[in-house]
Formats: C-alpha cells, structure tokens, sequence
C-alpha cells in the first residue's frame, strides 16, 4: 500500500494523540524530524513519551516541544550536552521523568520490536544502577541484562529522499536512528528532502523499505 504523500505538515502529524510514545529521529540535530516536530507542537498533543538518541539541542525541533511543556518522559541515551539547558531545567525542576539507555541498546531495543523479537540479553550495563531490577543471566562466563523492546504509537524521522511507494535513502549520519525507529512504530511518519518517481531511487541504496513507510511529509512542495 502507497504512503500518503502529503505537503502540509499539519496534515502529516494529524491524529497523533494524547499520552502517545513517540519515536524522534536524529543524531543530535542531524536527521532531527523539525517541520514535523513544530508541527506536532500546534497539533497540542500531550503527555507525551519520546524516545530519542539524545534530550534535545538548543532551543528547537525536540528542544522546543519539550518547552512547550507536551512531554511527560523522555527515554534517551544522551540527556545532557552543552545545549540541552531546556531538558537540564525542567529535570532539575521535576517536571519531566527521564530514562538512560545505552546507545546501542536503544537501537537494539527499537529493532526487536521491529523484528517482533521479545527480549534479548546485553552485557551493557551489567553492575551499573541501569541494571537495577532487571534480570541477569550469565553465558559462555559473562553477565547479561535483560532488556525489553521499545515499540513506538508514531515514529517522525527525517530522510534525504523518498519515492511514491516509501522507499527511503537517509543522508551520513542523519541515518543513525531513523530506519530502526521507521519498524518499531505503529504508524511512521518521514519529512523527506523531495519525493521522487518510483524507479528513481536505485533499489540496492533503499535503507528503509517502504512498507513501514505511512506518510511523506515532502519538504519540496512536489514529486520529481
């Protein structure tokens, strides 16, 4: 089934409700969904869960819905870097819950629930207070956390170029998160550079296939 391909932002994020857990897209501010997140921003959700690589930069895209007072928890890897005064102040003043996980078993968790993999073993972790609570086996000697996946309600990621049926390409490291959020979510959602014909994108560059692909927010006003 083809995406909606749509050129209004508003439009792309509508429907996206209350208390949803949103997957965010980007590694730092590349690859950050921000026309999509200003967006979900007028739509008024809140209460939201945001799953991200990092707590946000400056004073836009993540930064600025976390301002607008609409998330409720923030699940990241890297909550705290020089710009992240908006996330720093709210935490310290109580009003937004925060959970660490390590990069890598972010993306793990994300791809198992893409994958429909229930849980999984990791080293990382072990003996640190991000074990706490979960449990531990030991394989081949070594100690192992067991991890859940993180499945998201709507995933918003950023991609460089997409086709009529949602075949998406990413650009460096704006790929990091995208593709494994793009499986992990109930309804995917991508702000792509331009959309093209379908043939125009080379099959063996697809990163993300377009089946997990529901609409294209197409940031250059039309197909080409």
């Amino acid at each position: 089934m083809k995406p909606r391909v749509v050129t209004d932002p508003d439009e792309a994020v509508a429907g996206i409700e209350d208390g949803s857990t949103v997957l965010v897209g980007g590694f730092g501010m590349a690859g950050m969904p921000v026309v999509l997140i200003d967006a979900l921003i007028r739509g008024g959700a809140t209460d939201l869960t945001v799953v991200s690589n990092n707590a946000g930069n400056g004073d836009t895209g993540l930064a600025a819905l976390l301002a607008a007072g609409r998330v409720r928890k923030v699940v990241c890897s890297f909550p705290r870097q020089s710009d992240s005064w908006v996330f720093d102040g709210l935490y310290r003043a109580g009003e937004i819950e925060l959970e660490v996980v390590p990069q890598g078993n972010l993306a793990e968790r994300m791809r198992a629930a893409g994958a429909g993999i229930g849980a999984f073993f990791s080293p990382t972790g072990v003996g640190t207070p991000l074990a706490e609570g979960k449990e531990t086996r030991e394989f081949g000697g070594r100690p192992y956390v067991l991890e859940l996946p993180i499945a998201g309600d709507v995933a918003l990621i950023a991609a460089h170029e997409g086709d009529l049926m949602g075949n998406l390409v990413y650009r460096k490291t704006a790929r990091n998160f995208g593709p494994v959020m793009a499986t992990a979510a109930t309804r995917t959602i991508v702000q792509v550079g331009r959309v093209v014909e379908v043939g125009a994108i080379d099959p063996e560059v697809v990163v993300t296939p377009g089946i997990y692909v529901d609409t294209l927010l197409d940031l250059a006003g039309g197909v080409r």
